[in-house]
């Protein structure tokens, strides 16, 4: 299965050569070295949520609902950090791509001053809401208060998670992806450790409980933003940070404005909605709650190759089109979505067949279990061609052209999944079935439509390399 990849790319051609077996194998080459460890990289920290789940699973229901509630709120904050990193990704991919890497570097100081500015007055958003937000959320009772702690202390933290966001997008735009890999396994080692420990008071320290896991992550994040500081100073890593770069210039701070404003109102609007969906499954109860967490986690562990490789694509399809050659940013983008299908299938397959063990294993609720193999059985087919959509988000971003993957996803939520799941899970009184469902639908017509904003070819060029 893959899409048609054949876009009609207008205006001034690129240097477009016939296919070249030998160039095909070494962009593959280049797509996969840097995805895999992007991939790896937000499997470890997807592992880590789920020992976290773990963990907490065997205090309560409760305790294991705290984190997945105050994940969607912090979400529809930190998106903003997540695409102006990738902002930042675009413009140095392709200044790389064009050979000028004292314009990569300059481009590194900008983004990092922009997301270190965004860090604080997140931090600050976030913890003078969270209990305006909790209400609004219909938080149920007994996991009340374990959201307020999590939520409060993981908001306190937020600078160090930009921290790491920074040394991802940076070293990504000049096509390192292994360094972030391995502060990442170095830092979630250490949050596994502390977990227990700051969980159930192991030693000299007391039991926090969800305070406790609050702690280890930030606690690790802090580790992990001063090593990825430390590398980027020294520039030993392809690319360096200096004072000069960090100071503002409007024009380049705008260019990122362009690029990563639509990227972040894209994931940010459908955050909320996210935020609304969560309120819809809070009245169900904690069991629904539970499963509807973990099973979010599952499929996003399933849906890491498709977000590695569309972070790979952004970089290869950016470095490609600075060389000014749309047609291999294309060949990119197809060898991305048909080796993700590969993956997507089979990891759906399993969740189809075998859902309710999935959800045994981290809560044993009888009720949270049947919920979450409902789930599976109907969101799984979806959640493939969706995976498949995502990887071309890729391709979008690469090209600095944005505003379709916003107008996709705020559609995908606001208009499709938020009104669909009100309508069937509680006018119609279907219950959690009808949240599933309308996941379902969202998914598979948002990527039919992505496919066909993609097949016009205006991210081919929408930048011209020479003005950035």
């Amino acid at each position: 299965m893959s899409p048609r990849l054949t876009p009609r790319t207008g205006g001034t051609r690129s240097r477009a050569l016939p296919d070249n077996p030998r160039t095909n194998r070494e962009l593959y080459r280049g797509l996969v070295t840097l995805a895999i460890p992007i991939m790896l990289n937000n499997l470890l920290q997807m592992l880590y949520n789920l020992v976290d789940a773990w963990f907490l699973g065997r205090i309560s229901a409760a305790a294991v609902a705290a984190p997945t509630i105050s994940f969607t709120l912090i979400f529809f904050l930190v998106v903003f950090g997540l695409a102006f990193s990738m902002a930042g990704t675009t413009l140095i991919a392709q200044s790389k791509g064009r050979g000028d890497m004292a314009r990569a570097n300059f481009y590194a100081g900008q983004t990092t001053t922009v997301l270190m500015a965004m860090s604080v007055v997140i931090s600050a958003v976030g913890l003078a809401a969270t209990p305006w937000m909790l209400r609004v959320m219909q938080v149920p009772a007994e996991a009340l208060e374990y959201t307020r702690q999590y939520m409060t202390i993981i908001f306190a933290g937020m600078p160090f998670m930009f921290v790491s966001f920074l040394l991802r997008a940076v070293l990504q735009g000049v096509g390192d992806s292994m360094t972030p890999l391995i502060i990442q396994i170095v830092t979630i080692a250490l949050n596994v450790v502390l977990d227990p420990i700051l969980i159930f008071g192991w030693g000299p320290f007391p039991a926090m409980e969800v305070a406790g896991a609050a702690y280890a992550t930030v606690f690790s994040r802090l580790v992990a933003s001063a090593i990825s500081a430390w590398l980027l100073i020294r520039g030993t890593r392809g690319i360096k940070l200096t004072w000069q770069n960090l100071k503002p210039e409007a024009g380049a701070v705008r260019r990122i404005f362009d690029i990563g404003l639509p990227s972040a109102i894209g994931q940010a609007v459908p955050a909320f909605g996210f935020t609304v969906l969560q309120g819809i499954v809070n009245t169900f109860g904690t069991s629904v709650v539970a499963a509807f967490g973990i099973g979010n986690r599952i499929v996003s562990i399933f849906n890491m190759p498709a977000i590695g490789f569309a972070q790979a694509t952004t970089s290869i399809v950016g470095q490609r089109l600075g060389a000014s050659r749309k047609d291999q940013a294309v060949t990119a983008v197809r060898q991305s979505v048909l080796t993700v299908f590969v993956f997507i299938a089979i990891g759906m397959s399993l969740t189809f067949f075998y859902g309710s063990g999935f959800i045994r294993f981290f809560v044993d609720d009888p009720e949270a279990i049947a919920y979450g193999r409902d789930l599976f059985r109907i969101l799984s087919p979806s959640v493939v061609i969706f995976a498949l959509f995502t990887v071309t988000t890729g391709a979008f971003q690469g090209g600095g052209d944005t505003k379709p993957v916003m107008v996709l996803n705020v559609g995908r939520l606001w208009l499709l999944r938020v009104p669909l799941a009100y309508l069937l899970a509680l006018t119609l009184a279907w219950g959690p079935s009808g949240i599933w469902w309308a996941m379902f639908v969202s998914n598979f017509l948002t990527a039919v439509l992505g496919f066909a904003w993609l097949a016009r070819g205006s991210w081919l060029h929408k930048m011209d390399p020479s003005t950035i």
